[in-house]
């Protein structure tokens, strides 16, 4: 559907339930937060599902809109979820409509506004709420910023593009405090973050003659460097840092001893062909997915696909 299509049938529903994806980042939290802000002054009962996964990083931004217990939607909206398996936990009903930007997306609800041209969600939902309202809040402006600069790293990621920087230039015009934002999101970590990026850094591996830079993550080296998922914000951008790489990888391993993969690229390579072997996906040059296997066996098995792959 268009974005006048979609306000359109907005405003004829009501009783709104906005689902973010696993392991939510920036962009899934902070455009559902802005789209639940904008139903509301439409007149509309609206909530976010709360995501047991959120971090603290990001729930002072999303929390506000979670909802209370008991209520009952009438219609569902997924925010930049691309497949049916990356809704999140805790949630198993019917999914009416899709807002994404992922080419990967399934297209899984029975409608749905996909915009694959466009770096983040955010974007998207920037234009849907002037639709809907005719205007954006200072507050969904905040939240809209959020979206926007986490899914590009704030403006450094190759998906940058020049529409990203107008909605950027835009949202700061409608009063998003980039200032602040910038600080709490982007130049503030932990020690605990500094110290899992040395283990990292110093443990890194490098194939095709570092044209592949592999970057793993274990419970153990978490538990020693005092680091919980708090502190792995982003951290698939570090492995991408070394000089040569034209692929990277981070291998993370979870609680469960599975592992969970996060492929960036340059344009040569298509990260969501690859991660889709294993059932997920992404965009061509940033892409994720899950391998039931622990680390080192799984960096077999993604090494071989992306011979097979990225020849």
């Amino acid at each position: 559907m268009k974005t006048s299509e979609t306000a359109k049938l907005f405003r004829t529903r009501d009783n709104f339930l906005l689902l973010t994806h696993k392991n939510p980042d920036g962009d899934t939290l902070g455009s559902a937060a802005a789209l639940c802000s904008a139903l509301r002054r439409a007149g509309k009962t609206a909530f976010l599902f709360p995501n047991a996964e959120m971090t603290e990083k990001y729930r002072p931004f999303a929390e506000p809109y979670h909802a209370r217990e008991g209520f009952e939607p009438s219609f569902t909206v997924a925010v930049d979820i691309a497949a049916e398996g990356l809704l999140p936990p805790g949630f198993f009903g019917k999914v009416d409509f899709c807002i994404d930007h992922h080419p990967s997306n399934t297209h899984y609800t029975p409608k749905s506004l996909i915009a694959p041209s466009k770096a983040s969600c955010g974007e998207i939902v920037l234009q849907l709420i002037k639709a809907l309202n005719g205007d954006v809040s200072e507050e969904e402006a905040n939240l809209l910023y959020v979206a926007v600069s986490t899914d590009c790293g704030c403006f450094v990621y190759a998906n940058t593009k020049a529409d990203t920087l107008r909605a950027a230039a835009e949202l700061l015009d409608l009063g998003a405090d980039n200032q602040t934002l910038n600080i709490k999101l982007f130049r503030k970590i932990s020690r605990a973050r500094m110290k899992i990026e040395g283990m990292i850094l110093s443990g890194m591996e490098f194939y095709r003659d570092g044209k592949i830079s592999l970057a793993t993550i274990t419970q153990e080296m978490l538990c020693e460097a005092g680091a919980s998922e708090e502190d792995l914000d982003d951290i698939s951008g570090l492995a991408g840092k070394a000089e040569g790489a034209i692929l990277s990888v981070t291998v993370r391993e979870q609680p469960g001893g599975e592992s969970r993969i996060s492929l960036r690229s340059s344009p040569e390579v298509d990260c969501s062909a690859i991660c889709a072997v294993f059932g997920g996906g992404g965009h061509a040059m940033a892409a994720g997915c899950t391998i039931q296997s622990p680390p080192e066996k799984a960096k077999r098995m993604l090494l071989d696909v992306i011979d097979e792959v990225w020849r």
